[in-house]
């Protein structure tokens, strides 16, 4: 997929939520009949399923908040179908901050051919009318659960934070979108290009409450952009190559590669800095690694690699 760097303003980076492809469509699979008008099973006030008659609403819905498209058959594969309720049952729990539309690509082929969707299943999140795939694989419920709430910290990092008002509501004529007020000053701050502001806005939430997930992920992701505003990559890296133990050398690169969804490569670079130097510079650079592994949300599958990779390098 196209990679969409994290200091773009309303776009988020979600390549790295990417799971290995399943067998294309025309693929063999158990047949599980399914009646196509009929609602998947654990559907929320913030999930419906996915017609050609109300397909265009449903993206134009993503102007509001993120909307997740998932795409599956249950004749083809029978698992898809499995992941679209275990999607349509999580929803409520995010309490409107995604829209989840399930599209069975054998009620409605055309929506799939629209989308040129290569395999199933499939989840698309849809942002401001964009499409970027997320998620190609059947995985567990908690697993869904965790994926879910890592995207949702990457799009406060944004300053997204509009949600859905659940199914059967409608918005009184004139009124804005409703917004997580928590984050509506950090939000705006980003939106305005104001970097230094959110990051100001974000540590009031966090010193107000440490146990907000969401604001410290989005503290320590707007203090990745504060520290890149006006970097040249090519010469960051032309730096970092000749000087390969400077810490602040190499944590710039490391901060740029997160930004861009390397972000293996960023853990990767700290922590080959953290076992080659010690006292004060070591120090410094696990710090800005501990850091980064905050952006990134500490259920992460990476950041939980990460740490036991500097354990590692530090004894």
């Amino acid at each position: 997929m196209t990679q969409q760097p994290f200091s773009r303003p309303g776009a988020i980076d979600l390549s790295a939520l990417k799971r290995p492809a399943q067998p294309p469509l025309g693929a063999p699979g158990a047949a599980r009949g399914s009646s196509p008008a009929a609602p998947s099973a654990g559907h929320s006030a913030y999930s419906l399923d996915v017609t050609e008659a109300n397909f265009q609403q449903v993206l134009e819905s993503s102007m509001t908040a993120p909307v997740l498209l998932v795409f599956y058959s249950r004749t083809r594969m029978p698992e898809s179908g499995d992941l679209a309720d275990d999607m349509a049952a999580v929803s409520g729990e995010f309490e409107g901050r995604y829209l989840v539309g399930l599209v069975d690509i054998d009620a409605a082929p055309q929506i799939a051919q629209a989308m040129q969707i290569p395999t199933i299943p499939l989840v698309v999140a849809v942002v401001d009318g964009r499409p970027m795939p997320l998620m190609q694989d059947v995985v567990p419920i908690e697993e869904l659960r965790t994926a879910l709430t890592q995207v949702g910290q990457q799009l406060t990092a944004q300053g997204i934070t509009g949600r859905h008002q659940p199914r059967g509501t409608a918005p009184v004529d004139g009124e804005e979108p409703e917004v997580d007020p928590r984050y509506a000053a950090a939000q705006d701050a980003l939106g305005e290009g104001n970097i230094d502001l959110a990051v100001a806005e974000y540590q009031k939430l966090v010193d107000a409450n440490p146990a907000d997930t969401e604001a410290a992920a989005g503290l320590a992701m707007a203090k990745v952009l504060q520290r890149t505003q006006g970097v040249d990559l090519n010469a960051a890296r032309a730096a970092a190559a000749e000087a390969p133990d400077d810490v602040d050398a190499q944590a710039m690169v490391a901060d740029l590669d997160l930004l861009g969804g390397h972000v293996d490569d960023a853990f990767n670079r700290l922590i080959s800095l953290v076992a080659r130097t010690s006292d004060a510079e070591r120090t410094k650079a696990r710090d800005h690694l501990l850091g980064l592994f905050a952006a990134v949300g500490n259920d992460d599958e990476r950041v939980l690699a990460g740490r036991r990779n500097l354990a590692s390098a530090l004894f």
